[in-house]
Order: C-alpha cells, then structure tokens, then sequence
C-alpha cells in the first residue's frame, strides 16, 4: 500500500472511530434525562428505571475482554462493523419497545454491540497510525467521547423535549448504519495479529459470569446479599486468573500485569481516575436540582462545562504526549483533578454557581490531561498482537471505574440518608454525604497520582 494510501485509510480509520465513540457516551448520557419519561410511559419504579442505565453499563464492561481477544483472532476491522450492526438494529427496535422489559432487554443488547466498538476503535487507531502520530489520533478521539458528553444534555434535551424519549435511538441507529457502509467501501485493510490463536471459551464463561455478579453486587452495596455477591464475583475472577495462568492461549495475558510495569500501573491509573470522577455528576446533578433548585435543563447547561473544557484539552495533550513523557502529563492531570475534588468537600447550601462552574471547568482540565496521554501510554506498551486485548483492557477500566465510583456514591448516601427518598428534611444530610463522597474521590486521587508517577519512563 502506498504512502497517501496509508494516510487515507488511517484517517477513514479515525473519522469512523471518532464517530462511535461520539454515539456511545452520547445515548448513555442522554437515557438518563429521557428516564423520568420512560418510567411514566411504562410504569417502572426508581429501581427498575435506573436498569434502563445500568444493564447498558453491564453488558458492556463484562464483554470487553473476550471481544477485544476475538478481535485480535478474527480481524480488528470485523468485531467494530458487526459491533456497529448490533447497535443499530437494536437501537431500531428500541424505538418500538413495547414494555420496560424490551426495553431493558434491548439495551443489554446495545451493550453488546458497543462493547465491541469499544474494544476495538483504539485497536485500530494504534494498528493505523505510527507511534509519533498514535497520541494526537487518540486525543482527537478522547475529544469525540467528550463532545458526545456535551452534546447529550443540550441536543437530548431538545429531543425528548420535541420528539419524545424514541428519538434518541434514531442517532445511534443511522450513524451505526452509516459508519458500516463507509467503513466496507473506504477501509481495505485488517488486522490480526493473533490469527493463528485459539479463543478461550472455557475462561471467556468464567470471566463473564464473575465480572456480572461482582458488578450486579457493587451496585447494590451495603445490604447482605450485595456484599455475598461481590465477594462470589472477586472470588470468580481469582479463580479466573489462576486458570489464565495454565492457558496455552489465555483470553487475558496476565503475565502482562505482571511483567510490564508501565501497561499495569497505567491501568491502575484509568481506573482510579474514573472511580473517582464518574460520579461528580450524577452527586452534583442532585446537589444543583435539590439544593440550588436548578431545573434539570440548567442544571445540564452548568455540567457541561467539565466535558467541553475536557473536549478542548484532550486533544492538545493527546499531541503533548507524542513529544514528551505520557507519564509526567497524565500524572499533572490527575493532581488537577485531586485539587479539583478538594475544592468541592466544603460545598454547601450557599455554595455561588459561579464557584461550582470554576470548579467543573478545573475538573474538565485535569481530565483531559491524564485521559490521552494515559492511553496512548497503555497502547504503546504491548507488542502488536495484544493491541486489542489493550483496547479491551483500557474500556474495561473505564467502565469498572464508573461502576465503582456509582457504587461509592450510592452506599454514602445510603449511609446518610437510608433508603428515603431526598426531601427538605434531609437536605443537610444530603450535603454531608456529597462532602463524604468527595472526601473518598479525593485520597484516591492521591493513590492514582502515585500509579501514575510511578511507572517506568517512555522509552
């Protein structure tokens, strides 16, 4: 393949994955404002609402794995096309949802197939492009993730608002189409480096089952059955290292872990990072709307600022971390965010917007500092052929890191305030628990700074 070949394969490459990866965080944003209307349509409590979020969540953070492995085996290229076709006819019969259950059922299958556009978009921006050029593809994609952000809470809003809650599986649905059809006329190429592997059912079952049940348990922290669950599920996934440990084709290299410094405490960064950030919005989204009285149209406008300040800083330090140590940069970002998190402990009733707004466009900064050079980081340190399981890795910590820091915030608040609902007679309680969660946020931030430092310099 020629050189202008090349250069126009790998930008095709990354217009496409910038797309996916806007449409992913997009729907998963905006479920969130069109629930109250999902519930009333289709009679569903809080509980069975927050599923319509969560079972998205679920399939997709306990597949990424496997898939990341399958797409190593059978070609990068195919998992993201099929993964875009999943989407899109789910997303086209989520429109026509009869009952919550369809709906529910429908969204785990959304999960599928964005859990293998997740394991695979960066795989492929780092088969396509050099390592000089990897940092500044990967931050103009931390900048699509970021827009799609900010775009939900405006554009969504607009849609459940005009058209009703349907409508926003209409964008997932045409631009899944889309990206399919571009991707087979303009992208020749494939890529599978571990072709000649044998895909571990056995381990992929067992991954899968633990990965459920620890992540259904977390989320329902601090009652008894939730905490047998979590332990059964971390048990499970010991269990599951051991036999990777004995596999002649492992789905997970846990040897990597073990051996390559840089690739697991890079790991440890991402998730502690999104373990302590994820939640921000949803505590400051109740804090804005119970507290402030913020309706939830304001409320968004406010929030935005972390993920467009965000937009705008990935891709700078995605480039930054092309010339200069990911290492030092990501680290930098990630003491951002602890100062940012620091600043929103003392919050309170008389707490000025203008302060909260100065706070989230901080948090937005250090964000976009760590997330780029991060992942380039994780990227450039493994050989070609666990390019995907990275991927896969890196998506995995994501949304483990989100899973944890909902669980977090859920059980102080359940410690705060039971199971009531939040009501003018326990607004100070509520305040008290915001100021705890930010407390945890913050010391972790402390040990992912020290992950972070702590990994070998680029070579």
């Amino acid at each position: 393949m020629q050189v202008h070949e090349r250069h126009h394969e790998s930008t095709m490459v990354l217009i496409l994955v910038m797309f996916t990866s806007f449409i992913t965080p997009f729907i998963g944003s905006a479920i969130n404002l069109a629930l109250p209307m999902i519930g009333e349509e289709f009679g569903l409590n809080a509980i069975t609402m927050s599923w319509v979020t969560m079972a998205f969540l679920l399939s997709s953070a306990v597949l990424l794995v496997p898939v990341g492995k399958l797409a190593d085996i059978y070609g990068r290229k195919k998992i993201f096309l099929t993964g875009n076709v999943i989407l899109s006819i789910s997303s086209l019969l989520a429109i026509a949802s009869p009952n919550g259950a369809v709906l529910i059922l429908l969204r785990v299958v959304q999960g599928i197939g964005s859990s293998m556009m997740f394991a695979t978009g960066i795989a492929l921006i780092t088969s396509v492009f050099p390592p000089h050029e990897r940092g500044r593809a990967i931050g103009m994609n931390v900048t699509a993730v970021y827009i799609g952000l900010s775009a939900a809470p405006v554009i969504g809003g607009i849609l459940i608002d005009t058209l009703g809650w349907h409508s926003l599986f209409y964008i997932p649905a045409l631009m899944g189409i889309g990206a399919v059809i571009a991707a087979v006329y303009f992208i020749k190429g494939e890529w599978a480096e571990a072709q000649n592997e044998k895909f571990d059912l056995k381990g992929s079952i067992v991954f899968v089952l633990s990965m459920s049940i620890m992540m259904y348990g977390f989320s329902k922290l601090p009652t008894p059955v939730a905490i047998v669950l979590t332990v059964a599920g971390l048990a499970g996934l010991t269990l599951f290292v051991k036999m990777q440990t004995k596999a002649k084709y492992p789905l997970l290299n846990v040897t990597l872990f073990r051996t390559n410094r840089l690739f697991a405490l890079s790991n440890l960064a991402a998730l502690i990072n999104y373990a302590t950030t994820f939640a921000i919005t949803f505590v400051l989204s109740l804090y804005l709307q119970y507290i402030k009285g913020l309706s939830p149209r304001s409320a968004g406008l406010l929030l935005i600022l972390q993920p467009l300040v965000m937009a705008v800083t990935a891709s700078w330090s995605g480039r930054l971390s092309d010339k200069h140590d990911p290492r030092i940069l990501a680290s930098a970002g990630m003491a951002v965010i602890a100062i940012g998190l620091a600043m929103l402990i003392p919050i309170g009733a008389d707490t000025t917007l203008a302060y909260l707004g100065a706070v989230l466009s901080l948090l937005g900064l250090g964000f976009g500092m760590f997330s780029s050079p991060n992942t380039n980081a994780i990227m450039g340190s493994v050989e070609k052929r666990y390019i995907g399981l990275a991927s896969g890795t890196v998506a995995t910590m994501r949304l483990v890191g989100q899973m944890l820091s909902m669980g977090i915030a859920t059980m102080v608040i359940h410690v705060f305030i039971g199971t009531a609902t939040i009501n003018p007679s326990n607004y100070k309680q509520f305040i008290h628990s915001a100021g705890t969660i930010f407390v945890v946020f913050t010391v972790l931030s402390l040990f992912g700074i020290w992950a972070s430092l702590a990994r070998n310099k680029k070579q």
